[in-house]
């Protein structure tokens, strides 16, 4: 919505109106148009991996306001998208701070890895 509309919309008498927000909302559904794994959907719009998988299972039911942004998410995921994230809709070189990765703490190494259990040949070394 443009923002005049949006405007003229908050300034115009609002008898009568009442926003719909839907009894079910096909979590599964929404997510594979948008072409996005379980995680990717979770890590992107905010919802935990658990949740997802409970509503695409049937399990439980997204609550009405999770149900009033599944629906926004289905129909203008560019909405959420910037709204969410509106240091992503500024150009890079307008950013004022540095990107979160560099204030992360390096993990430390638990033990070998994978990698390094196994031995140049491909066995498994012992340890």
């Amino acid at each position: 919505m443009a923002l005049t509309t949006l405007r003229r919309f908050l300034l115009e008498s609002k008898e009568g109106f009442k926003a719909y927000v839907p009894q079910e909302v096909d979590v599964k559904a929404i997510r594979n148009r948008l072409g996005m794994t379980q995680a990717k959907f979770s890590d992107t719009f905010g919802f935990s991996l658990d949740a997802i998988k409970h509503w695409e299972g049937g399990r439980r039911t997204p609550g009405a306001p999770v149900r009033t942004l599944l629906t926004v998410i289905g129909k203008n995921p560019a909405a959420v998208l910037t709204a969410l994230n509106p240091a992503a809709a500024v150009s890079p070189s307008k950013r004022t701070t540095a990107p979160a990765s560099r204030h992360r703490k390096r993990r430390a190494s638990r033990g070998a890895t994978k990698r390094n259990a196994y031995s140049a040949v491909g066995k498994r070394v012992a340890k």
